[in-house]
């Protein structure tokens, strides 16, 4: 069975940071491929070890991503 997931990946200083925000599950990498292969990993481990009780609880059903703009003074 497949999972469509939402990857949310963003620079740092010196790497890149991977976030499933359905989840609360994050990883990292040197390059955006890097990060990303390794969020599909530790969501893959999460799913081989995670009970259904645990799943249930973390998944969350609707995660919606914008921009927003604010007034910066």
């Amino acid at each position: 069975m497949n999972k469509h997931l939402t990857a949310i990946i963003a620079k740092e200083i010196n790497m890149y940071s991977a976030l499933c925000p359905e989840l609360d599950i994050a990883s990292q990498g040197a390059d955006v491929a890097e990060a990303r292969n390794n969020l599909r990993e530790a969501l893959e481990l999460f799913f081989e070890t995670a009970s259904e009780e645990e799943i249930k609880k973390r998944m969350h059903d609707e995660v919606y991503v914008t921009r927003l703009e604010i007034a910066v003074a």
